[in-house]
């Protein structure tokens, strides 16, 4: 893994065609880079509308989730972007692509990743309804859990509560074999809009700290995704580029992968963070937003 500092490039009309041209794939990201909760980010439905018409293949690689690939593919349309669902690759499918790898029948885990996990075809426990449940302390009494489940499966939950803490805490010290599964550590993302929220990272840590474990991280930046990605696109990591906004999941995931990465200060990271000394996670390229491709590449 690479991630020595290097100063990235700012994206300019002397630097964008050479990457351009040699690019096949853009992988992007979502929030922050196409919409900021519901709200599309300006100049995204054209610039992506260029980059097919230039046939430029399009991949969605998202950490966020609370929804299934039909869930993301149906927000594109109602935002007037057309995307199919295999061109998307969420955590929530990574989630479940890693346990049937790994031949778990049960697992735990939110709306997203209970939708992926039924696709492929097992059966899970929990998700929104347990958002309404409570943990009680009462003496002599017994929190139950089912001691069949294989695998925890940790992300984004806006509906977190104490019951889902001692249920998942309960699985992972107490069953055999049982697997700590996170889709992200994001700390931060932007759920609306206006304004960021906590992340999946936060979820993640609480659980961290009542296991004492440290759980398998399937969402970027690790690259398990990845071999999803070749499998189905067949093309080489050094003809993709890595659209993000945030340089410790989307950049380094595009560096540890060996694809170009392109920084947008869309989302996230701004630009003080990017030239922060400390930072030591540098994409190669940057921009303010990816519909700064469509204004320097021109019709």
């Amino acid at each position: 893994m690479n991630t020595a500092k290097r100063a990235a490039q700012l994206l300019s009309s002397h630097n964008v065609t050479s990457l351009f041209d040699s690019v096949e794939a853009f992988l992007f990201d979502c929030d922050g880079v196409i919409w900021k909760g519901d709200k599309l980010i300006d100049g995204v439905s054209q610039t992506l509308e260029m980059l097919r018409s230039k046939g430029k293949k399009l991949v969605f690689v998202t950490n966020n989730s609370t929804k299934s690939r039909r869930q993301y593919a149906k927000k594109f349309n109602s935002l007037g972007i057309s995307v199919r669902e295999d061109e998307i690759f969420s955590s929530s499918f990574a989630a479940a692509m890693y346990l049937k790898v790994n031949n778990f029948p049960r697992e735990k885990g939110g709306e997203g990743i209970l939708e992926e996990l039924q696709l492929a075809g097992y059966t899970g426990l929990g998700g929104p309804e347990d958002g309404e449940k409570r943990a009680e302390w009462k003496s002599n009494s017994l929190f139950e859990h089912d001691k069949s489940v294989g695998a925890v499966v940790v992300g984004l939950d806006p509906h977190i509560n104490y019951y889902k803490l001692q249920y998942g805490t309960l699985c992972i010290r107490e069953n055999p074999g049982c697997l700590f599964i996170a889709t992200n550590r994001d700390a931060v993302g932007h759920m609306t809009d206006l304004q960021e929220w906590p992340g999946a990272g936060c979820m993640v840590a609480a659980m961290c700290g009542s296991t004492e474990r440290e759980p398998i991280v399937v969402g970027k930046p690790s690259t398990f995704m990845m071999d999803f990605l070749l499998q189905k696109f067949q093309v080489s990591t050094s003809k993709m580029c890595m659209v993000g906004d945030r340089l410790d999941t989307d950049i380094l995931f595009g560096k540890n992968a060996g694809c170009k990465t392109l920084l947008v200060l869309s989302g996230v990271t701004n630009q003080s963070t990017l030239e922060d000394p400390s930072s030591t996670i540098q994409p190669d390229y940057y921009t303010s937003n990816i519909s700064d491709c469509l204004h320097l590449l021109g019709p």
